[in-house]
């Protein structure tokens, strides 16, 4: 498990979490019908270098993908779960864009996303959308200090099983900081008090 940070290592850490959030303000306000998932990896890219950081996706190459990732942000079309590549497609109305960024600043890195339909929501996707925002904010209400890994997982599957969602088993959460994917991994479904702890003190190591 990642010790947890100091207060002046969560202070630089906000700073790229300042950047990742301007990016993808900025994608999201652009983001219309008829703008290519390309033209918004180009904002992103923009927003990264005018804030003096250095976008963490661009050339990412994990051991098992078969070439570095070509983009600045993911984005990821309507039944595409994550990581999709930024190419040529054109946004249509109705679709439900996700958009993942990442940057570094000064060595810290920031990583987050968001989803959005784009021009007419279909109704469907609204309450998806809700479900997923209701799941999250389960998640970060159980992250406290003696709680475990399995209670944030038990909070998140928990809300999105009530609002009748299925969970991707191999899908969830890492820890970030000087690397982009870190420990521990937060899995999206778990059983309360399994794991390691999720909260804890500046200076206190896992």
């Amino acid at each position: 498990m990642s010790m947890v940070k100091s207060a002046e290592e969560i202070a630089l850490m906000r700073e790229a979490g300042r950047v990742v959030a301007s990016a993808l303000s900025a994608v999201r306000e652009h983001a219309a019908v008829g703008i290519s998932l390309k033209e918004l990896d180009g904002v992103a890219a923009e927003q990264i270098r005018k804030a003096g950081a250095v976008p963490a996706f661009l050339g990412y190459h994990p051991r098992w993908a078969s070439s570095p990732f070509p983009g600045v942000i993911c984005t990821s079309v309507n039944d595409a779960v994550v990581h999709g590549i930024p190419n040529e497609y054109v946004l249509r109305d109705g679709d439900l864009l996700s958009v993942d960024c990442g940057a570094f600043v000064e060595g810290w890195c920031g990583d987050a996303a968001v989803s959005f339909v784009v021009g007419t929501a279909d109704p469907a996707d609204t309450a998806l959308i809700e479900a997923t925002d209701a799941a999250l904010a389960r998640g970060i209400e159980a992250a406290r200090i003696g709680n475990k890994m399995g209670d944030l997982a038990y909070a998140i599957g928990g809300q999105a099983s009530r609002a009748g969602y299925g969970i991707l088993a191999d899908h969830g959460g890492h820890g970030i900081g000087r690397t982009m994917h870190a420990e521990p991994h937060v899995p999206n479904m778990g059983r309360p008090g399994r794991g390691g702890q999720a909260g804890g003190r500046p200076g206190d190591r896992h």
